[in-house]
Formats: structure tokens, sequence, C-alpha cells
């Protein structure tokens, strides 16, 4: 009886604030930096992912109807008014080189979302820099210095090894390869940047070859793509200077998920989800 007692007077007093855990948002600072990641697929189709797009289903943004759509897509991601643009490219592509070319007209025909996105609306919004923050993963580091320990801690993967949900994520990928077409732009990439259509494409790395070597395919995928997202998101963060910034993140869409984990996550940034441009 008494146990009872003392429980009821312990939780009234809880409830009434006498006693209580404040939420970990209450000891970070309430302005936070915006992040918008804007997931992508290639516009120039360079057929450097696994699954790749059939000739039938690509489009061209410089040719109608899709050039008109892209001047939509612009317009819409603009609502965001950034004020720092990054996007996939790594320090050799020699992204503000790039930049300065291409606001002095060059570049204009080439079909690369870092120009036809990024640099495009860099220049329509008066940014004079749009920062490469791409990067090598740590698999590619141990490949240089001693590929021998590389191959002892992943060596054994079946990159061949046969798992159904593979298929069904080829299935996938093959239904909305078909509606780059007929679905409007600026639609698709809404589709494309929903939480559910991130995690989809991250959850095509957990699948097949992830579950073998014993635990090296998990060993792999981590020093390998998910390294290479939080070795991405370090370079986002060191271009950060202030929680008034605005930043614009274009890549493609296979890193949104991850990215958009690592932000939510952060004290230090604001999420801000693609279809929410509307309010």
């Amino acid at each position: 009886m008494y146990r009872i007692i003392f429980f009821l007077v312990f939780a009234s007093s809880f409830a009434f604030g006498q006693t209580q855990l404040q939420p970990p948002s209450e000891f970070y600072p309430k302005q936070k930096t915006k992040v918008l990641v804007v997931g992508s697929f290639h516009f120039d189709f360079p057929g450097l992912d696994q699954l790749k797009s059939a000739d039938e289903n690509k489009i061209d943004v410089l040719k109608e109807p899709k050039k008109s759509e892209l001047e939509d897509l612009v317009t819409y991601i603009k609502k965001f008014k950034p004020t720092k643009i990054a996007i996939e490219a790594r320090a050799n592509w020699n992204t503000m080189k790039k930049y300065e070319a291409y606001k002095n007209g060059e570049h204009r025909d080439n079909r690369d979302e870092r120009y036809q996105l990024g640099m495009r609306i860099a220049m329509d919004m008066g940014l004079d820099s749009v920062y490469g923050i791409d990067t090598w993963s740590l698999s590619d580091d141990l490949y240089k210095k001693d590929s021998v320990f590389l191959k002892s801690l992943v060596g054994d993967v079946n990159w061949e090894m046969e798992d159904p949900y593979w298929t069904y994520a080829e299935a996938y990928f093959e239904h909305t390869d078909k509606m780059m077409k007929p679905i409007h732009l600026l639609d698709y990439f809404k589709y494309m940047n929903t939480r559910e259509a991130h995690n989809a494409n991250f959850g095509l790395y957990l699948t097949g070859s992830f579950a073998t070597g014993g635990l090296q395919g998990a060993d792999y995928l981590s020093i390998w793509w998910y390294n290479r997202n939080a070795r991405i998101f370090s370079k986002l963060v060191q271009i950060t200077e202030s929680p008034e910034e605005r930043i614009l993140v274009i890549f493609g869409n296979g890193h949104a998920a991850i990215l958009r984990q690592l932000l939510e996550a952060s004290p230090q940034y604001e999420f801000v989800e693609f279809s929410n441009l509307e309010e």
C-alpha cells in the first residue's frame, strides 16, 4: 500500500514539472543551419551505377518538353533561397574554376545536373561560390595503401549472390526509370525526395552481397558507401559558417538517405523536406 502511494506522489510531481527531464533539444541553440538535400539522377547518364537506365527511358533536359520542366524544377528549388550550394564533385573536378567558366557563358549545353541545377541556381541567386564536397571513401584509401590488407578484410564478399530482395529492387528501379519520360520533372523529383524513396535507394545496399563473407559484406558497406557519405557530411560541416545559412546540397539520390540521417541527428542542422518548399 505504501509503495503504491509513493509511486503516485512521485508520478504526480514528475507530471507537474517538479522533477522533469528536459528534451535534448533544450541544450542546443534553437536556430540551426537549414539544409535542403536534392537527390537527383545523373542528367547526362554516365552509366557508372550498377543499375543503369535503359536507352529508351533516358531523357534530355536540353530538349522539350523536359527543358521547360527543368525551368519549373529550378524555380521550385529556388524557393529555398540558398545562401550556399554544394554539389557532388571532388577536388580534382575543379568546381570553382568550372563555375567561373559557367558564369562567363561556358558549359550551358552540358546536361550534367551540377551545371543545370547547381551552377544555374547559384548564378540566379547571385552566389559567388559553388562547393564540391564529394570525396573518396576509406576503402579507396586502404586499397592504395595496402590492397592485400583490404582483400583480407573484404575479399570473401560474394558479389554474385542471388537475393530475391535485389530482384524486387530491380523491379522498383525499372519502374522509376520508365516513369522518367511521362512524369513532369518536378513531380519526379518530389517523388524521388520523399523519405521512403531515399530509404529505398539506401536499402538496395542492404541486399545481395551485404550478407556474405561472414561479416565482410557489412564491413565493406561500412568502409565504402557509409564512410563516403560520412566524409561528405564532414565536408559539409567544414563549409558551414553560421546557423543563418541555408545550404542546398545536390547529389545523386543514392546518397540522400545517409545524408538525411546524419543531418536529422545533428544538433547543428535542420533537414528541410523537399516537399515543404510549397509552403
